[in-house]
């Protein structure tokens, strides 16, 4: 019978987890990036209705503002720093003690973001599907589904519509970022506000 030295179990332990952290990397975050990915929201509305034709939806959720900040803005030649923007995904995270939530997406974005420059304007993008409306936690806020949401048993769901962003500097490093919309869904509730 053989013995295992205890200092031989601690070693094969360091190792595993060496491997094990190594293995474990994001593919869309660098923190070796020389930029900084920074997003900033103005919200306009908080509360969308459901219901078809009510007032005041056709108005944008907000616009957001991307800045790709520097990390060491002492190097002179910063041109291959520039982030090119190539898609964003939503995602959602209940805050009303709910569970589900609308299937999050990817879509193709097309930006240039100049390093340690002004902020620029992501554009038009999309908060939720279309087709979201007529499946969980969405449906059940509709008249013929009972109107209240199963889970919490409220008229409204409440999350946050969280928007990440990835590209890369035009050097080939990974770069992301992230803002938050805290949104209110509801049915013939006095329209969008």
């Amino acid at each position: 019978m053989k013995f295992i030295r205890r200092n031989d179990i601690r070693a094969a332990v360091l190792v595993a987890v060496a491997m094990l952290s190594l293995s474990c990397t994001n593919e869309f975050v660098d923190s070796t990036s020389p930029v900084l990915l920074v997003l900033s929201n103005t919200q306009q509305i908080d509360t969308i209705d459901l219901l078809p034709g009510a007032g005041g939806c056709d108005t944008s959720i907000g616009t957001v503002r991307i800045q790709a900040i520097l990390k060491n803005p002492s190097n002179v030649d910063q041109r291959f720093n520039d982030v090119r923007i190539d898609r964003y995904r939503v995602s959602y995270r209940r805050t009303d003690g709910g569970t589900l939530v609308p299937a999050s997406f990817v879509l193709s974005q097309d930006l240039l973001i100049a390093a340690g420059g002004a902020a620029s304007n992501l554009g038009t993008f999309r908060v939720f599907q279309r087709e979201a409306i007529n499946q969980a936690p969405f449906a059940a806020l509709l008249p013929q589904n009972g109107g209240r949401d199963p889970e919490t048993g409220r008229r409204t769901v409440s999350m946050d519509v969280v928007l990440e962003v990835f590209g890369e500097t035009i050097a080939g490093s990974n770069v992301s970022g992230s803002t938050r919309f805290p949104l209110t869904f509801c049915y013939d509730c006095g329209g969008c506000g």
